[in-house]
């Protein structure tokens, strides 16, 4: 290079050199910001679309829209992207929901490893319980405005005015949404859900069972009415209807472990904040399977097969998120 080439590629003294620098680091700051915020904003969308792949997408339409946005107009970006990155989840679950009315077999949400705390804090029951499987599937019944005002609501602690800035509605039509929301998802059975102790005795019972061919342990650890369900998406071989009762479950599972091939691990994890099992061969996730709790029983047994739903815990496997 000579040195006439280097002087006319050289910033001039405009301070065009200063203005390429302020403009870096303002894109670096934007960017850190909005990764602060991101696992909040993951959360959220995962809850509202019970879909994990679908929420990392949501997530990096909402940063699109961040770069583009005047900063200086935002005075809240917390409540900003999560006013973006609900608007963007309830244009999403429209055509969502006319998928899942044509799934193969029981639908149910993507499994998230959650001990890295890839959902955000769950310190407490009530928020372990706004990402359990049970719950998840339970928001199907909703409408995707009673959706979103009861997930701002319960698991963002969202005023009722608040909310409605969102979703641009009236304060009291609000509050409405969200006592219908309630009624529908008729959840009496929460205000006893077991300990967290409890529940890792229950899982790691029901393993050592299964492992063990006992299947007087297992009966003993299933409700009469226990429901199980197993999400193939036509992907995989599963049951396409749920099956129902402590007998049918029983011989069911002793087909699962004939079926099962050798080299095959089963690890206890926690999944969407309670205690699950994670299925793996040569490092290859298999399945993963949570449970709904009642009375000291296993009352529900929801196991994901689909590989395509599987995807987002086989890279957080991937990249060392820890499961017990």
């Amino acid at each position: 290079m000579t040195s006439e080439t280097a002087q006319h590629l050289a910033p001039d003294d405009g301070g065009d050199g200063e203005t390429v620098t302020a403009t870096a680091d303002a894109s670096a700051a934007s960017a850190a910001e909005f990764t602060a915020h991101r696992p909040r904003m993951f959360g959220l969308a995962y809850r509202m679309l019970g879909s994990a792949e679908e929420a990392e997408d949501t997530v990096q339409d909402a940063y699109l829209r961040w770069s583009g946005a005047d900063r200086a107009a935002i005075a809240h970006p917390a409540a900003w992207l999560a006013t973006v990155v609900t608007r963007l989840s309830l244009n999403r679950l429209t055509s969502a929901r006319a998928k899942r009315e044509e799934y193969a077999g029981p639908w149910l949400p993507e499994p998230v490893l959650t001990r890295d705390g890839a959902l955000g804090p769950l310190e407490s029951a009530e928020r372990r319980d706004a990402v359990s499987t049970a719950l998840l599937v339970l928001l199907e019944r909703l409408t995707p405005t009673e959706r979103a005002v009861y997930v701002l609501r319960e698991a963002f602690a969202y005023s009722h005015r608040e909310i409605a800035g969102v979703l641009e509605l009236g304060e009291a039509n609000c509050r409405q949404v969200y006592g219908r929301a309630v009624r529908r998802l008729e959840r009496p059975e929460a205000r006893f859900a077991p300990a967290e102790e409890q529940r890792h005795r229950l899982v790691e019972s029901f393993v050592g069972a299964a492992r063990e061919g006992d299947l007087a342990g297992l009966e003993r650890l299933l409700a009469e009415d226990v429901v199980w369900w197993s999400d193939g998406g036509g992907k995989v071989s599963a049951a396409r209807r749920p099956v129902v009762g402590r007998d049918a479950v029983l011989r069911f599972l002793a087909g699962v472990a004939r079926r099962t091939e050798e080299g095959t691990e089963v690890v206890l994890a926690e999944v969407n904040g309670a205690p699950a099992l994670v299925s793996h061969r040569k490092g290859t996730l298999l399945a993963v399977t949570t449970f709904d709790l009642r009375d000291g029983a296993i009352s529900g047994v929801r196991v994901v097969v689909n590989p395509d739903k599987l995807a987002f815990a086989q890279r957080q496997l991937a990249t060392g998120s820890p499961l017990e």
